[in-house]
């Protein structure tokens, strides 16, 4: 039986969640903390994780290394409501499988789930996969604003804008893909 363990702080949310995989034959289990999820994961060895990025005032970006070395042969995806391309290569070399952000439909995790990624064909040319200008400026900037450590000015300077453009920009994360 596929088992699957659940980190996330927001309760709501992780009993929709916890509700939609069980009817698809998951037996879950739900951590609030990076804590209880690691003392979970090592007492339960589930076959599946799922982790919030923010959970409470943590980063649990911070666990992957410890739950991939606990778990070798789980697939971990790691699910946001803050993404940009950063945090995606962060989480994918700390030992992620995926990294999907919120809102996410149930047949996308359900694929990513099962380990079955790879771009279905009926979209591989569809305009909703591509990202529009500014959404990709927006990434560039988040990849370079955490490249210097989230310093702004040196980030401006690199990017060779005024400073307050910078911080005008990065409030501004576009909505679309």
């Amino acid at each position: 039986m596929k088992s699957l363990l659940l980190i996330e702080d927001e309760q709501s949310f992780a009993d929709i969640l916890l509700r939609r995989l069980s009817h698809y034959g998951y037996k879950c289990i739900h951590g609030i903390s990076n804590e209880q999820g690691l003392a979970l994961a090592e007492q339960h060895s589930p076959t599946h994780l799922i982790l919030d990025l923010k959970v409470g005032n943590q980063n649990s970006l911070i666990i992957l290394p410890q739950l991939r070395a606990k778990l070798p042969k789980s697939r971990i995806i790691l699910l946001t409501g803050y993404a940009s391309i950063a945090t995606a290569v962060e989480a994918i070399k700390a030992g992620a499988d995926d990294y999907l952000s919120k809102p996410v439909d149930t047949k996308t995790l359900l694929t990513m789930l099962d380990g079955d990624n790879k771009e279905n064909p009926e979209n591989k040319n569809n305009e909703t996969n591509i990202m529009s200008p500014s959404r990709l400026e927006w990434e560039h900037i988040q990849q370079v604003l955490k490249s210097n450590l989230g310093n702004i000015s040196v980030t401006a300077r690199q990017l060779g804008m005024h400073r307050r453009t910078l911080q005008r920009k990065l409030l501004k994360k576009p909505t679309s893909a």
